[in-house]
């Protein structure tokens, strides 16, 4: 089992304190406790464990929870140009909403995001509500870690908050001085930004610039330094954000870090975790702290996984890694004039796979394509990993995947997509590029150019993949850009870098909103991708589709508060 794994409290940490009315019987309802019996020093952790749970968007179950996911692979990847939900079209058709931007007020995914993350701001309001009480009467913590309580369930809260807001914009503001009551009726017409920024500036201040007691799930200094800077990205407040990021960075050179360790299950506590969700299998091989959420992302078919199909890099993504003589990204225009397709058109023994396109190394360690290794699995055969590459490609995903000789420590006995694979929320390349594009928009160009190149030097150093002969799979070339001759320029080199490092890693679609570029490059996508995939032809992007509705089911429940 893997060490320094935060512990899941599926106890009294997670339950509601709330005032209870006339029960039957005049009981506690089972499986709660009431205020004096958390009301301690122990009930007081126990319920910032409870809060920090909820950091895998998973409440209670293994199976369902794919909308809350950590890695916001559906919101952030499928609904963006680089991946397609996959499996096929009448599997998870809520999903498809999602995807083609029709999602209405009653798909499941959304009251699914909605929940879970509102249960995680409820744990954090209910942690602060036991630590306040403690204060203010035995003291059984002390005022040091009175603070860090506090910050690491402010951090916590920001964050719940901050994915809603990217998802939903208009949420309503529950904080610990609201009653359960209140909050059904709390209205969503104010900005929650300010109410985010005031936590995350709250952890800043008081948060230990290490990991409690050595637990990489736990938040610090940098974690929320990166965090504050990532809103105030969002905001265009680009000084501040550099001004933190900087902070975070600083010290640290990224072009050691290997870049393969973000997503290997032995080595995921390494220097390039800023804030991550942390998964692991029981000893007794249960798995509902595992990755439940990104489980049908696991490969179809004869694959070692054999389960569920989902998840599947788009041809757009997998061209975008084309690269010039040179080692540098071709234009969207260039890549889509000669589009690699692999075995779609011929997915038949006489295949054969071009090991002379040239490709940044990055694609093959984010997509799996017929005829090179993936993993320790053996070589990519194509279809028999698909579940309907007609409807969603031919391509697989990797950074969800574990090796099948982790699956005995690191999977769930029988279920090899329920595996102990953390998830990064955060991590140094996600900061650097944000660093980057802020220099972008200060005009200093070589700042931006040294930090993009940072990352490219980085990718240069991946060991080629191989084909079934041991040749590489690829003529790989990775190159730093000599130089950004304008402005526009570089803000294009940034962005096409967040896309191909960050790919299928929940990104995208928000980047591509909070940008103001997603209609004209999702409208521009789907013409392409429609060409070989007709079910993404003719795709209309709309203001609204920028954020999804506020779920019916809760609207109802408010009577109306919620709009």
């Amino acid at each position: 089992m893997k060490r320094n794994k935060l512990m899941i409290l599926l106890g009294a940490g997670m339950l509601l304190v709330t005032s209870c009315g006339k029960e039957f019987l005049q009981k506690l309802p089972q499986g709660q406790l009431s205020e004096p019996q958390v009301g301690n020093k122990d009930g007081v952790e126990g319920a910032l464990i409870g809060a920090y749970s909820i950091l895998n968007g998973n409440v209670s179950g293994t199976w369902g929870n794919y909308a809350s996911a950590p890695s916001q692979w559906l919101f952030g990847e499928v609904a963006s140009d680089n991946a397609h939900k996959g499996s096929e079209l009448t599997d998870q058709t809520p999903m498809n909403m999602i995807e083609t931007y029709n999602a209405i007020s009653t798909n499941d995914n959304l009251s699914q995001m909605w929940q879970v993350y509102f249960e995680g701001i409820l744990r954090c309001n209910n942690t602060l509500k036991l630590l306040a009480a403690d204060q203010a009467g035995p003291k059984e913590i002390s005022a040091e870690r009175a603070k860090e309580i506090e910050a690491e369930a402010k951090m916590l809260r920001g964050h719940y908050n901050f994915f809603l807001w990217r998802i939903f914009k208009n949420v309503p503001i529950i904080t610990e001085a609201i009653t359960t009551a209140e909050a059904q009726t709390i209205p969503n017409d104010k900005d929650i930004t300010p109410a985010i920024e005031e936590d995350f500036k709250f952890a800043v201040a008081n948060l230990p610039a290490t990991k409690i007691k050595d637990e990489f799930g736990r938040m610090d200094k940098n974690a929320a330094k990166a965090y504050l800077g990532k809103l105030y990205l969002y905001q265009k407040k680009y000084a501040q954000a550099l001004t933190l990021f900087k902070e975070v960075m600083a010290g640290k050179d990224i072009t050691t870090m290997p870049y393969w360790n973000n997503f290997d299950v032995t080595k995921e506590n390494g220097p390039e975790v800023v804030m991550v969700a942390k998964h692991a299998i029981n000893s007794n091989g249960a798995a509902d702290n595992s990755n439940v959420g990104d489980m049908l992302s696991g490969l179809y078919g004869s694959s070692p996984v054999g389960c569920c199909g989902f998840y599947q890099p788009t041809i757009d993504l997998v061209n975008s890694f084309q690269v010039d003589a040179n080692g540098l990204p071709l234009s969207t225009t260039a890549y889509r004039a000669t589009p690699y397709l692999s075995d779609l058109k011929n997915p038949t023994d006489s295949y054969a796979l071009d090991v002379s396109l040239k490709f940044d190394p990055r694609l093959d360690y984010t997509v799996g394509r017929r005829g090179v290794s993936y993993l320790d699995y053996g070589i990519m055969p194509g279809n028999a990993w698909i579940r309907d590459a007609k409807y969603a490609g031919p391509f697989v995903t990797i950074k969800t995947m574990i090796p099948v000789a982790q699956f005995a420590t690191n999977a769930a006995p029988g279920a090899n997509y329920l595996t102990g694979l953390d998830v990064n929320i955060i991590r140094l390349a996600d900061v650097w590029l944000m660093a980057a594009e802020c220099e972008v928009e200060a005009n200093n160009l070589p700042g931006a150019l040294k930090l993009v190149n940072d990352i490219r030097k980085r990718a240069a150093t991946l060991p080629a993949k191989k084909t079934g002969t041991g040749a590489n799979a690829a003529a790989y070339n990775v190159k730093p850009y000599p130089s950004f001759t304008s402005q526009d320029a570089a803000r294009t080199a940034v962005r096409t870098e967040r896309r191909i490092e960050l790919a299928m890693e929940g990104h995208r679609f928000f980047d591509l909103v909070r940008w103001g570029v997603a209609k004209s490059v999702l409208e521009s996508y789907s013409s392409f991708e429609g060409t070989y995939l007709p079910a993404y032809k003719g795709l209309t992007f709309s203001a609204n589709s920028e954020y999804w509705p506020v779920p019916q089911v809760e609207i109802d429940r408010s009577n109306g508060a919620l709009k």
